[in-house]
């Protein structure tokens, strides 16, 4: 029986909840925003099976990729709205194109991030693009065992973790399934995204009424939001930004107002590369150096300057750690692909090292939700020490 004592011993993948065969196990969200696993003992029969496909309860054993490879996207406009060069999206229109189901995470009409699966082409447009919060993973390992078993191809995208916990969950290899997964930094959570954008769209909805209209406030209603993007590439790939549009209602019909804020500049950002907002889980990771299992994992390539400052145009490059199918990369037609040294890979430090704990998490999570959480931004996202002096390390190794 799943029993968690300590939170730093689960990363949420859910699979336990999944597996259980009396459905006696729900993910409930705690204090601070995050699901954890509950059993209802009174149902549960103690078949141990929720203990068998816990990743942390079943480490895997760490793994070197075979081949390493810079890519980008051929289509410029797929590689705009990437977050690195586009990888995901040739890999997911090939698996559509074979009849298959691809799996990831897309915003839902609450504007949370979920696990979800499409199986067409204009549905991978809202897995396109890193979304900075710890997705729901519902019933996505149910979902994709179905389809693995109808003979269908799938192609299963998620954090290390989620992977770790499909690959223990599915209990056996099957040759229709793709599993990629990422160079994690770690899952800040929902509820602190959750308050983030209430306060963000208050705030813009406060900006634009005041300029026009001193006495009348816009109420967060007639200001919905049609778009979010964490990785927005108009400052560029490097100096990305984060984009929050809203659709604004007026006497001249509907108008839409964007905000645009750095990673430098954004409160939430901040947060996330300060390891504030994080769950207890990514500074202990189960699933690091390989151990998800996964066939593939991608992510931007920092520091391609210095290995191949041809195809840096600062648009976005993708690093791909391929594990055991090299030919899937090779002979996808719609991106470049150039072979690189492992040792390139060492630029990538979320491969192997979990996020460095943050000493302020604790005031953080414990002001959550009762008091503005721009200021709590402000107060304690900013890195330890320790985590400062690593931050300038990898920046020069990125050079």
């Amino acid at each position: 029986m799943i029993h968690i004592t300590n939170r730093q011993d689960c990363c949420g993948c859910a699979a336990c909840a999944q597996r259980c065969p009396k459905q006696c196990i729900s993910m409930k969200e705690d204090a601070e925003g995050f699901l954890y696993p509950t059993v209802d003992t009174e149902v549960c029969i103690d078949c141990g099976l929720c203990e068998k496909v816990c990743p942390e309860l079943n480490s895997g054993r760490e793994r070197q990729p075979q081949k390493v490879y810079a890519a980008i996207n051929k289509d410029e406009k797929i590689r705009l709205g990437s977050s690195s060069g586009g990888v995901f999206t040739a890999l997911a229109e090939q698996t559509i194109d074979e009849g298959g189901v691809v799996f990831g995470a897309r915003f839902d009409e609450n504007w949370e991030v979920v696990h979800a699966y499409t199986e067409t082409k204009e549905g991978l447009t809202a897995f396109r693009g890193s979304k900075y919060v710890q997705s729901r993973i519902g019933n996505a390992y149910k979902d994709a065992e179905r389809f693995l078993r109808n003979g269908r191809k799938v192609l299963f995208t998620g954090t290390p973790c989620l992977v770790m916990g499909l690959k223990l969950y599915l209990g056996r290899d099957y040759d229709n399934l793709l599993t990629v997964d990422f160079l994690c930094h770690g899952v800040p959570s929902p509820k602190a995204w959750r308050l983030y954008l209430k306060e963000e769209v208050a705030r813009m909805c406060d900006k634009n009424s005041a300029s026009s209209h001193p006495k009348s406030l816009i109420p967060e209603r007639d200001a919905p939001i049609v778009g979010i993007s964490f990785r927005d590439k108009h400052s560029g790939w490097k100096k990305y930004s984060f984009a929050l549009t809203l659709s604004k209602a007026s006497a001249a019909g509907e108008k839409n107002t964007v905000s645009l804020s750095t990673l430098v500049e954004n409160p939430y950002l901040r947060a996330f590369l300060a390891n504030l907002s994080l769950r207890l889980s990514c500074y202990a990771c189960p699933a690091k150096s390989g151990k998800s299992c996964s066939d593939i994992t991608i992510g931007d390539f920092w520091g391609i300057a210095r290995f191949k400052p041809e195809i840096d145009d600062d648009k976005g490059v993708s690093i791909v750690l391929d594990f055991a199918k090299g030919s899937v990369i090779e002979e996808l037609d719609s991106v470049d692909i150039q072979p690189m040294n492992y040792e390139v890979s060492s630029v990538c430090g979320n491969f192997s090292h979990s996020s460095i704990y943050n000493g302020n998490r604790p005031l953080f999570f414990r002001h959550l939700g009762k008091r503005n959480i721009m200021r709590l931004f402000e107060r304690y996202a900013y890195p330890c020490f320790f985590q400062r002096v690593m931050n300038v390390i990898e920046r020069k190794l990125a050079q």
